[in-house]
């Protein structure tokens, strides 16, 4: 088989390492970080009945994991679709809660909340604090 079709078959049967896919004749670091991102967070609130008490939302700076781990697809007579996969994935391997202020608050009319119970709200996230490659799939940690 020729390096062209084994990946073509190794993309078609591991999507979710597509980005990190390498094979074990090339040379390839692992590089796997944690890094900073910023995202906008939107949270509602809502009474016992079911109505919307206010909204609130922020940009927030948070952590993510991102990188390229080794990977490799070698032939195999052993393995049922004739193809052994080690895949690796860049993931969190520890994770810590943040509490996050919302500092944009609105009522169901839209009209901005100034007073300090209502013009503010904290949320708890957890983000990761360091990341490293794991076999993919493998959630047991």
């Amino acid at each position: 088989m020729h390096v062209q079709e084994l990946l073509f078959v190794a993309m078609v049967l591991m999507p979710q390492c597509l980005r990190a896919l390498r094979y074990s004749q090339g040379t390839g670091d692992e590089n796997c970080e944690t890094l900073k991102s910023e995202i906008h967070l939107i949270k509602e609130e809502f009474d016992e009945l079911g109505r919307m008490q206010r909204t609130c939302n922020a940009d927030v700076i948070v952590n993510k994991c991102e990188g390229l781990c080794n990977s490799q697809v070698q032939p195999s007579v052993i393995t049922p679709t004739g193809f052994l996969k080690e895949c690796y994935c860049c993931r969190e391997s520890f994770l810590k809660e943040k509490v996050i202020t919302l500092t944009h608050c609105y009522d169901p009319d839209g009209t901005r909340l100034t007073s300090p119970e209502m013009g503010s709200m904290d949320i708890r996230l957890r983000e990761p604090t360091e990341c490293k490659c794991f076999k993919c799939g493998d959630f047991t940690r």
